[in-house]
């Protein structure tokens, strides 16, 4: 069942959470210069992680950046974050003054085409607030992005424009599973920075 709305103040969930979509939160000349910024100046590796016993590293890059030197472990690995930098901090106002709530943290991916993506997963880490406010901003290429609920027959489908800002809010990481389908059609990067409320 898919039960994308195009309404951005619609809950795009029929329950267990909240999800809310702002195509426009960024006009096109601010989300493209966002983007050329954080392709140059954040420190992007090669995410690590142990799936099923065995070490891996994924094609995507990583980093993670807070106002603290705050661990975030996840899939087996660990990551210290680094200093807030002058292009982070201006878009986590932007976004803090939007939203109305407040982030020590951002977890960023760099996808540099569509034949990389995210498999299935929650962000329920036991590190981060029970229950806190995820903000997700797109920038670069267009890709869509899937939602399943983990015991009821429920989808939803998305498609994350470039300047869009995605809010998952309430239990949704608790009852909800999400992934970023590989599209071996994109041919341009794509970095997605999630706002987190840490620790």
């Amino acid at each position: 069942m898919n039960l994308f709305q195009q309404n951005p103040s619609a809950n795009l969930l029929p329950f267990d959470g909240s999800l809310f979509y702002i195509p426009d939160f960024l006009d096109s000349h601010t989300s493209q210069r966002y983007f050329e910024t954080f392709l140059s100046t954040i420190t992007w590796k090669q995410d690590e992680a142990i799936l099923y016993g065995k070490h891996i590293t994924t094609k995507r890059s990583v980093a993670w950046y807070a106002e603290k030197g705050f661990s975030y472990r996840y899939s087996g690995t660990t990551k210290l974050a680094l200093p807030w930098t002058p292009g982070l901090l201006e878009l986590k106002g932007e976004v803090e003054g939007y939203t109305h709530e407040n982030f020590n943290s951002c977890l960023l991916n760099l996808y540099h085409d569509g034949s990389e993506g995210m498999a299935w997963h929650s962000d329920d880490e036991t590190s981060l607030k029970q229950n806190s406010t995820i903000a997700s901003v797109s920038l670069g290429a267009e890709r869509i992005f899937r939602f399943k609920h983990k015991k009821k027959d429920s989808f939803v489908e998305l498609v994350l424009e470039p300047g869009s800002l995605l809010l998952m809010k309430d239990e949704i990481q608790i009852h909800w599973l999400h992934s970023l389908p590989k599209a071996l059609k994109v041919k341009r990067p794509r970095i997605n920075l999630t706002f987190r409320q840490f620790g």
